[in-house]
């Protein structure tokens, strides 16, 4: 199985100009406890420092399975009156012999619409740099000293940027952004090693749709559902669909289903492709009111369920509270 692996990503690797294949941006399941994930528009929505760290091995087991990780900090500056929010990412990305590792910054400006600032509509932009890599070391091939793979870790730094906007009531939010914004357009000679062009290892644009609520059903529990739907327009599209409860405002507890969708016609797509993906059950902790512990297992309801074994991935935010705001209303997103 590993060499079958190794050969399926060596092929892809070596294909030139394959500019119709897609990648699917970094995910994370917990992605609804850290909006600025998907969204430079979210910046600073819990007004006060939000410090968010999450790890996830996809298809433990699996050989050159992905593992993805990211720290966030985001807030609003102090002088804006809570209009302005800023955010800063690193973020990684390893499949089997690519890597790649990211930095972005986030401005997003903030309009309320009440007096109660209960209501606000976000407007958020973001910049960064993304450095992608391949290590030919970690393939197998059949003829030594092969020109077109290169013989340690080659990389180049590719620039990027993102533009979203993020609409919030104390029980209610919607979004939409578009990420990797440049990569349509850059160089594709950055990626050529030797004659051989590996652009097929950089990120394609992605458009995020996201809404959820929060209702009420009785004392000290509420429903939180959500979906995020994720399109690269060239591959198929993504729906997660959510849905928590929260027990004591301490407590979170609910699940995910992850599924293709048909929403409009494309080409180069295989017929027979499965729409089942992925479900995943979450649980999210407050141990205080400012440290959150999360953790999700994901399972691939799909042909590769046979293969692997589910998805592990673990998060923790912490909210540093600032003497300058003081929020009145729950953050529940």
């Amino acid at each position: 199985m590993q060499k079958i692996l190794k050969a399926v990503i060596t092929a892809l690797l070596l294909i030139p100009g394959a500019c119709a294949t897609a990648q699917q941006n970094i995910q994370f399941s917990q992605y609804v406890f850290n909006g600025l994930s998907v969204n430079p528009a979210y910046a600073g929505y819990k007004e006060d420092l939000y410090l968010n760290a999450s790890y996830r091995h996809q298809w433990a087991g699996f050989p050159g399975a992905p593992r993805t990780g990211g720290i966030s900090l985001d807030g609003v500056t102090p002088a804006s009156e809570g209009r302005v929010g800023l955010g800063g990412q690193v973020l990684f990305d390893k499949l089997g012999p690519q890597e790649s590792l990211a930095f972005y910054g986030s401005y997003s400006y903030r309009i309320p619409l009440d007096a109660e600032n209960t209501r606000r509509i976000c407007f958020g932009i973001g910049a960064g740099v993304t450095q992608y890599s391949i290590d030919g070391s970690a393939l197998q091939y059949m003829d030594n000293d092969d020109q077109a793979i290169p013989t340690g870790k080659t990389s180049t730094w590719v620039p990027d940027a993102r533009f979203g906007i993020y609409y919030y009531t104390s029980k209610f939010y919607a979004g939409v952004s578009v990420m990797d914004l440049f990569s349509l357009y850059s160089d594709a000679t950055r990626y050529n090693w030797k004659g051989n062009n590996y652009s097929t290892i950089r990120k394609t644009q992605h458009m995020y749709l996201t809404a959820g609520t929060v209702i009420p059903l009785g004392e000290g529990l509420q429903l939180k559902p959500s979906f995020l739907l994720k399109e690269d327009f060239k591959g198929p599209t993504n729906v997660d669909l959510n849905a928590f409860l929260l027990i004591g405002e301490k407590l979170w507890v609910g699940g995910s289903y992850r599924t293709n969708v048909n929403i409009w016609k494309k080409t180069g797509l295989q017929r027979d492709l499965q729409e089942q993906n992925a479900a995943s059950a979450m649980i999210e902790f407050y141990a205080t009111p400012q440290l959150r512990i999360g953790y999700s297992y994901d399972l691939n309801v799909n042909k590769m369920a046979g293969y692997q074994g589910g998805s592990h991935e673990m998060s923790v935010g912490y909210l540093i509270p600032s003497k300058k705001f003081t929020v009145q209303n729950p953050r529940y997103f």
